[in-house]
C-alpha cells in the first residue's frame, strides 16, 4: 500500500465475471491461508522487474519460460497460494496484493510494537489482539491497494511494472472494484468494532488518510510522508486497544519513529519507478532527493532510532530493547551504505529487508518487557534481604 503499493503484481489475464458466492467463499479461504503465509514467509522474495522496455522481468511468469503447460509446484509462498486459487478469484487476490505480503508486514509491525509496549511487565503481548490486528492489516492493506489502483489506473497503464495490475489491465471492472472495496471495508469495520470505543473512533479517523494518500504523489514530492502518516496509525491504535486511550509520551514518539521508517523504505522503493514517474508527471522523495538520497536516509534513520530510544525511556525498557535498537542501527547502516539507487532489483531487495528491521524492534520490545519481570523480582529479593 505504499506510493506504488509496495508490491509488483504478477501477470494476470482473467476477464471472467465472478459469482458473488465464489468470491465470498474463496476469499475467506484464501484470507485464512494467506494471513498465515504472510506472517510466516515473505512472498515478496522475487525481484522487481528490470525496467527495460519490452524485456520480461525477473519473477514474472512468462510463456517463453514455460514451453508447455505449467506444472503446479508445492509451495507455501503467498504467491503460490494465490496462483493455486480458483482462476476467477485470482485478480481479486492480486488486487489486494495477497501474493506480495511484504506490504502487509510493514503495515502490521507498528501495530505489534504498540500492543507489545502496552503489555504488563513480565508478560507477553495479547495474542488475541495481535490476531485481530493481523487480520485487520490484511484487509486494510488490501482496501488501500484497491483504492490506490482505482485512483491510478490511467498511470498504471503507462508504467511497465504496473501495467498488468488487475484494474489497469481490465481484468476487474470499476464497478466490481468498488463492490469488492466495500466488502473489504465492511470486514475491516467488523474487526474495528471488536475494540473499545476510543479505539473505534481513532481507527475510523484513519480512513481519510487511507482514501487520500494515493493522491499525494500528484501534488507533492513528499507522498512518502503521507504514506507514513497512514501506515503507522497502528502505533496509536494498538496502545489504545490495550489501555483504552493513548499515552502521548509513548504513542507520539512511536508514531514518529514509524513515519521516519516509512520515509526510509518507501524512498528506496520509489527509486524503482523514478524514471517512469518523471515521464508521467508523478512526484516522490526519490525524485526530490535523487543523488542525495543516502544523506536523507541517514537523517531519517537517526531520527527513527532517537524516537525509539525515547519510547524506551518513557516505557522503562530494559537491556534487550536497547540491544535490538543497536542491531536495527547496524542494519540501517548496512542497508543505506550498500544501496544502489540505480538498480531496481537492489532497491527491491533493500526495501523488502525492512521486515527484518520491524521484527527486530518487536523482538526487542517483547524481550525487554519480559526482562522487567526478572529485574522486578531481583529488586524485591534485595529489598527483602535489606529488611531482614
Amino acid at each position: 500500500m505504499p506510493a506504488r503499493d509496495l508490491a509488483r503484481p504478477n501477470d494476470v489475464s482473467v476477464g471472467h465475471a465472478i459469482p458473488s458466492a465464489m468470491l465470498g467463499a474463496g476469499l475467506v479461504r484464501s484470507l485464512r491461508t494467506l494471513t498465515w503465509t504472510g506472517m510466516l514467509g515473505s512472498g515478496g522474495r522475487s525481484l522487481v522487474l528490470a525496467r527495460v522496455a519490452g524485456a520480461p522481468g525477473a519473477g514474472d511468469w512468462q510463456a517463453t519460460a514455460w514451453p508447455g503447460p505449467r506444472e503446479r509446484q508445492l509451495s507455501l509462498s503467498a504467491a503460490a497460494v494465490v496462483d493455486s486459487a480458483p482462476r476467477p478469484l485470482q485478480p481479486y487476490l492480486r488486487l489486494m496484493r495477497l501474493d506480495k505480503p511484504i506490504g502487509t508486514w510493514l503495515l502490521y509491525l507498528p501495530c505489534t510494537w504498540s500492543i507489545s509496549l502496552a503489555a504488563e511487565p513480565g508478560c507477553f503481548p495479547d495474542w488475541h489482539m495481535l490476531s485481530l490486528f493481523g487480520t485487520g492489516a490484511v484487509l486494510m492493506r488490501g482496501a488501500g491497494c484497491t483504492i490506490n489502483d482505482l485512483w491510478d489506473q490511467d498511470y498504471d497503464k503507462k508504467v511497465t511494472r504496473t501495467a498488468n495490475r488487475p484494474i489497469a489491465a481490465g481484468d476487474i471492472s470499476i464497478f466490481r472494484s468498488f463492490v469488492f472495496l466495500g466488502g473489504q471495508l465492511t470486514l475491516a469495520l467488523g474487526i474495528l468494532l471488536c475494540l473499545n470505543y476510543y479505539s473505534i473512533a481513532l481507527g475510523a479517523a484513519s480512513l481519510l488518510l487511507v482514501i487520500t494518500y494515493p493522491l499525494m504523489k500528484r501534488i507533492t514530492y513528499w507522498p512518502q510522508l503521507a504514506l507514513g502518516l497512514t501506515f503507522n496509525w497502528g502505533a496509536l491504535l494498538g496502545w489504545s486497544a490495550i489501555k483504552g486511550s493513548c499515552d502521548l509520551s509513548v504513542c507520539l514518539p512511536l508514531y514518529f519513529s514509524g513515519i521516519m521508517w516509512t520515509l526510509i523504505y518507501d524512498t528506496i522503493y520509489a527509486h524503482q519507478d523514478r524514471r517512469d514517474d518523471a515521464l508521467i508527471g508523478l512526484k516522490s522523495t526519490a525524485l526530490l532527493f535523487h543523488e542525495n538520497t543516502k544523506q536523507w536516509l541517514t537523517g531519517f534513520s537517526v531520527a527513527m532510532l532517537g524516537a525509539l530510544s525515547l519510547v524506551g525511556v518513557n516505557c522503562n525498557q530494559t537491556a534487550p530493547y536497547y540491544t535490538a535498537l543497536a542491531a536495527v542501527g547496524a542494519h540501517l547502516t548496512h542497508q543505506i551504505y550498500t544501496l544502489d539507487i540505480h538498480k531496481p532489483e537492489d532497491c527491491w531487495s533493500k526495501f523488502a529487508s525492512n521486515r527484518t528491521i520491524g521484527l527486530t524492534v518487536l523482538l526487542g520490545i517483547v524481550l525487554g518487557n519480559l526482562w522487567k519481570e526478572k529485574k522486578t523480582d531481583e529488586t524485591k529479593k534485595n529489598i527483602h534481604r535489606t529488611e531482614n
